[in-house]
């Protein structure tokens, strides 16, 4: 009871306040639409994020990571100015066509308001801990709508290669409570089709493990181009609010060379044209990725799971037609598949397959989003995330972050810190 009660507390408060962020979201995506011209701000606005993060946010920059990183371990209370910061600095990525997802914000707000509510009530650091983890699985389900998937991802997304069973109560509780309140309010979820029983047979499955291997390079491929931004905004201006005013200068110059504003903001028109049949070029996941990079790369605020989703879905767009697959049956698989690799939660992934799409292809969902998983190598958006058992099945004696674990498992053991 304990639990259900707190975790129902985590669910009010990540449902509440992302039913706020989907709607402000909502107000600029179409504000940005029927005002192509403000895409000229995005230099101001990155300077105004940058700003804010620099001189005011203390470790709220951290994002997601800082979150994961008081789970492993607590050090301090999550600062409250978290929320409202990513709130707005999210918003006005949005509003001046940065290419950046939301849930990013979802689980920092409901990170931020959670650890206030564990101050306020005392709670020893065990129940803090306990209750962090619910709020990732709180905002996760709320802003997605995937009540099972969002609770099954806060689970698996700490740590490679294991479970943290012990929060599976509060997670799930918060998770259905923070989708419920979000639904309650009336916000409505991206559209997705239901894809019909699909019959298991050796040939269509031999094209979905080629398919998921392809994903999960691609996850690979967005992870690594990412923190290479990261790495050369770094290098190019050591002063952190003029990063993402050079990155908002690229941006423009990539949309004028696009020729249209498809690839900024969350572009969910592409994931609509993949899933349902429109128009969509064989290229999209890659300059979505090239988009989503250096929006990153330079600082904006805003999450990888939606921009994820995109590429997952485009990329599955342009493979069916090689492959002889139905379009919207692949698109829904790289949908999922291509966040399973990049996240490292191939089971939290499937889930969200059947919630999305329906359970009828649930043993191809399962197989694009471990292939993905398998071919990400030790890879992650996170980085923030630890490694308990390699992709290669061998179980570490010492748990090690995945921002020191090599590009394969094959030398792993050679860097150790944080033993558990």
């Amino acid at each position: 009871m304990k639990w259900i009660l707190l975790g129902s507390l985590v669910g009010l408060l990540a449902g509440a306040s992302g039913a706020a962020f989907l709607a402000a979201l909502d107000w600029a995506a179409d504000t940005r639409e029927t005002n192509a011209w403000l895409i000229a701000l995005l230099p101001i606005g990155g300077l105004a994020i940058g700003l804010a993060y620099h001189y005011g946010g203390g470790r709220s920059s951290e994002g997601n990571n800082l979150i994961i990183d008081e789970i492993h371990e607590p050090r301090a209370w999550v600062p409250k100015r978290m929320a409202p910061l990513v709130f707005v600095g999210t918003v006005v990525t949005q509003l001046t066509g940065g290419s950046a997802g939301r849930e990013g914000a979802a689980i920092q707000m409901s990170g931020s308001l959670t650890d206030g509510a564990a101050r306020l009530l005392r709670l020893d650091p065990a129940d803090r801990r306990t209750l962090l983890i619910a709020a990732i699985a709180g905002g996760f389900g709320a802003v997605f709508g995937v009540p099972l998937a969002g609770a099954v991802f806060a689970l698996e997304v700490q740590t490679v290669g294991r479970m943290h069973y012990e929060a599976l109560v509060p997670s799930l509780t918060a998770s259905v409570v923070g989708a419920l309140v979000v639904s309650g309010l009336g916000i409505a979820h991206t559209p997705t089709p239901q894809i019909g029983p699909v019959s298991l047979s050796a040939d269509l499955l031999a094209k979905v493990v080629l398919a998921g291997l392809l994903f999960g390079l691609a996850g690979a491929l967005f992870i690594e181009l990412t923190h290479a931004c990261k790495r050369a905004f770094r290098a190019l201006i050591p002063w952190p609010p003029g990063r993402p005013v050079l990155g908002g200068l690229l941006i423009i110059a990539m949309t004028l060379a696009v020729g249209n504003q498809a690839y900024n903001g969350l572009s969910l028109g592409l994931i609509h044209a993949s899933l349902f049949g429109g128009d969509v070029s064989g290229w999209a996941w890659l300059i979505k990725i090239l988009f989503t990079a250096v929006t990153l790369g330079a600082l904006f605020q805003g999450g990888e799971v939606t921009p994820l989703f995109v590429i997952g879905a485009t990329l599955g767009a342009a493979l069916a037609l090689p492959l002889g697959v139905p379009v919207a049956f692949l698109a829904a698989l790289g949908y999922v598949a291509v966040f399973a690799g990049a996240s490292n939660t191939p089971l939290a992934c499937t889930i969200m397959g059947a919630e999305l799409f329906g359970a009828g292809a649930i043993p191809y969902f399962a197989t694009a989003c471990v292939l993905s998983y398998v071919f990400s190598s030790h890879r992650g958006i996170y980085v923030s995330q630890r490694v308990a058992i390699t992709k290669d099945g061998r179980q570490l004696d010492e748990i090690v972050a995945l921002s020191d674990a090599p590009r394969t498992s094959r030398n792993l053991f050679t860097r150790r810190r944080n033993p558990q």
